[in-house]
């Protein structure tokens, strides 16, 4: 589909920045990103472009610039988005402005540069501190490195930080997840998210699979690392809130935490996702098409009208993987009727929980999140 000004957004709360640019692409990346740094500018300029277009009446509570690496960008293009996102949108005064960072990236030059940026949150990738798994990941920085990025921010001021953590590494044990654990722990950072190592179709990851150059870990083990992380983190004071995300009290992702509660939000860039309540539309994924499309006056997306059945799996989908789980309040009558029958099994069986007037699993029923949220979705 190929519009010009489509006023679709009219009651939006958060806003995603797509920068697809990669110095080098990591082993498992499944997200759209380029290595195409040359540009860089044209991108950014596009963005600026992008935004005059889909303006919002309402104002912004979280920004959130993801990847890619954003940290990728110059301090002087970081500069152009926020002064065009500031002139063009009503940003709240307190609003969670998050920007992904890698730790090679984060140098005392960058950090002092940050401060003349509104970023007052950062999200970065350390995924472990193992050097040879880095390596595995083709990652760029080692884990000295992501230790000093954190120490850098803080001294800077920066004082909402989350860094991503991965287990479930070809070999890896309980006892090395354990030295991983005891490493993010002593960052004492605000925020953690942990994600077990998937192998996505498309990846060189799952070409290595193919080759059988690796072998996946059990579904034991991997059940024995997601409890350890629960655990720890639970003891070190940690909430947690999402079925992959823990915070220190009053330090959730904001802008994350907008995706499972169905509050609308723009997304811009290339293969960037929309949402306004009613329809869910997403940006071509083509550097190229993209800049070329948004500097002929254009943007071109596909989009997606929600009928109620898609509405309540989204709801099934998202609100499930929150410790909160789903309000049977907000359900139509029909849909409580589907879902409760469903639901009695996995109640009985002890993976999920109905109190307070919602349906949320329980510390089983969340390693088996997957196969209990497809079953009650509806085909």
């Amino acid at each position: 589909m190929c519009q010009k000004d489509v006023p679709l957004y009219r009651k939006m709360t958060g806003l995603y920045i797509h920068i697809p640019f990669c110095k080098s692409r990591c082993i498992y990346c499944g997200f759209y990103s380029t290595t195409l740094s040359e540009h860089r500018q044209q991108y950014v300029d596009a963005l600026c472009r992008e935004m005059a277009m889909r303006p919002s009446a309402d104002a912004i509570s979280t920004v959130y610039l993801g990847g890619g690496t954003p940290s990728q960008l110059s301090i002087a293009q970081l500069q152009q988005l926020f002064t065009h996102l500031y002139n063009i949108y009503k940003v709240a005064d307190d609003a969670e402005i998050t920007m992904e960072c890698n730790p090679d990236d984060v140098t005392e030059t960058f950090v002092a540069a940050l401060q003349q940026l509104p970023v007052n949150r950062i999200s970065m990738g350390a995924q472990t501190f193992d050097d040879e798994r880095l390596r595995f990941l083709r990652r760029r920085h080692t884990a000295r490195q992501a230790a000093e990025a954190v120490g850098r921010l803080r001294r800077t001021g920066i004082g909402n930080i989350s860094i991503d953590l991965m287990y479930g590494f070809p070999g890896e044990t309980a006892d090395d997840w354990q030295r991983d654990i005891d490493a993010a722990l002593a960052l004492d950072v605000e925020h953690l998210s942990a994600y077990c190592l998937m192998i996505e179709d498309g990846t060189a990851l799952y070409e290595l699979k193919n080759k059988g150059q690796i072998i996946e870990n059990s579904e034991e083990l991997e059940r024995q690392m997601y409890y350890m992380l629960k655990d720890r983190l639970a003891a070190a004071g940690y909430e947690h809130y999402e079925l992959s995300n823990f915070a220190r009290h009053g330090h959730r992702s904001r802008h994350n935490s907008s995706y499972w509660t169905d509050v609308p939000y723009i997304g811009l860039g290339a293969a960037a996702h929309s949402y306004d309540g009613q329809r869910r539309r997403w940006n071509i994924s083509h550097l190229q098409q993209y800049i070329d499309s948004i500097g002929n006056g254009q943007q071109v997306y596909e989009e997606e009208m929600l009928d109620d059945d898609t509405r309540y799996n989204d709801k099934v989908m998202l609100s499930l993987r929150t410790a909160e789980g789903i309000d049977l309040s907000t359900l139509s009558k029909q849909h409580r009727r589907y879902l409760l029958p469903l639901s009695r099994k996995f109640l009985d069986n002890g993976l999920m929980v109905q109190e307070n007037g919602r349906l949320h699993l329980s510390r089983e029923g969340l390693f088996v999140s997957d196969m209990i949220i497809s079953d009650l979705m509806k085909v």
